[in-house]
């Protein structure tokens, strides 16, 4: 349900059934579909039904868990950091942005419909 594009032209999809991430490669330039819904990045984890998706300024890869309330930091390569609770809870995430600087993730949080800042 989320998507992202990279800098290099990689789009980064939420698998929310698959609990997974997947890419396709030069996604900008592509002719052809990619078989299987892209490449793997990471699947599983502390992913879990991740619906939002945005990339941090260094290009990780930041997703809205749907089924927890999380926000699931994960590597290009398909390291997962330990999530961050919003207090969102299961069904209360969905979009993801950063702040301006960077530095805070902005969500929605549609278990009270508002906007929640994340440092």
């Amino acid at each position: 349900t989320g998507d992202a594009v990279s800098a290099f032209g990689t789009l980064y999809v939420a698998d929310a059934m698959g609990s997974r991430i997947s890419a396709v490669p030069f996604a900008l330039l592509r002719q052809s579909p990619i078989s299987g819904g892209g490449i793997t990045v990471s699947t599983g984890g502390h992913l879990n039904n991740p619906l939002g998706m945005t990339l941090a300024p260094n290009g990780d890869i930041l997703t809205a868990n749907g089924a927890d309330g999380n926000i699931v930091k994960t590597t290009p390569f398909g390291f997962q950091f330990p999530p961050a609770n919003t207090g969102a809870g299961a069904g209360g995430l969905f979009g993801l942005t950063l702040d301006a600087q960077g530095r805070g993730i902005y969500f929605v949080d549609d278990s009270n419909n508002s906007l929640g800042l994340l440092h």
